[in-house]
């Protein structure tokens, strides 16, 4: 707990995961895909890692010259790549674009981000590759984005921070309550409370307006019976 963080320093394909990052086993095919993977970031890459900017979720059909527009409002580009099959020729939906000074990678980040380019939106992200240790992509199971509720889930980044786990060594002192907070605790055991006396206040309803139902209908038989002989 001393040395926990809401985002991750070290990439852990297991942690990443997780929604606190303490799980033990992996709890879907891409987390064990991810375990199994041996990825080395390619050496031949250039340029400053601080200063670049991972594009995704790009349209088949957009090009260089078309991101260097788009991009090129937020500050001078020093160099951008779109990556691109070997064989085909074809865009592989993603770019990497660096600056010239770090406030333009901070503003693109911070603006681009979900910007719709040539009817798609971009997802963009600084680059992980060369900063985070232990990286590895979303295609071969890791990674940090995704915000789907079921499926591939990851956490521990900027956009689905870790969750605070809670400690059930030992009671919750006055800094570790769950939930952020002891009052917080102590309003969700309020409602826990409301709710389960709600239920019961049903039920008992429930069972006075059966037990009703039913002499009424007993009542009617008899009566019906009377006039009948």
């Amino acid at each position: 707990m001393a040395d926990w963080s809401p985002i991750a320093k070290v990439y852990d394909s297991l942690k990443a995961g997780s929604i606190d990052g303490t799980d033990v086993e992996p709890h879907d095919r891409a987390v064990w895909r991810a375990m199994c993977a041996r990825y080395k970031p390619n050496k031949s890459v250039v340029g400053d890692p601080l200063l670049t900017l991972f594009v995704a979720r790009l349209n088949p059909m957009t090009t260089e010259e078309k991101l260097h527009q788009v991009f090129s409002k937020f500050g001078d580009i020093k160099r951008l790549r779109l990556v691109r099959d070997m064989v085909t020729g074809f865009s592989k939906r993603y770019a990497f674009v660096e600056y010239k000074e770090k406030r333009a990678v901070v503003r693109a980040r911070r603006d681009a981000n979900k910007l719709v380019v040539d009817q798609q939106e971009v997802f963009v992200d600084f680059e992980l590759e060369r900063t985070l240790k232990g990286w590895i992509p979303r295609r071969l199971g890791g990674g940090l984005g995704g915000k789907k509720e079921s499926g591939q889930l990851r956490f521990g980044g900027r956009d689905r921070p870790f969750r605070k786990p809670i400690n059930l060594s030992a009671g919750p002192s006055q800094q570790e309550w769950p939930g952020g907070g002891r009052r917080e605790w102590e309003r969700s055991g309020r409602r826990d409370r409301d709710n389960r006396d709600n239920r019961e206040n049903r039920d008992r309803d429930r069972d006075e307006w059966g037990s009703r139902g039913n002499e009424d209908s007993r009542y009617r038989d008899r009566s019906r019976h009377r006039d009948r002989r």
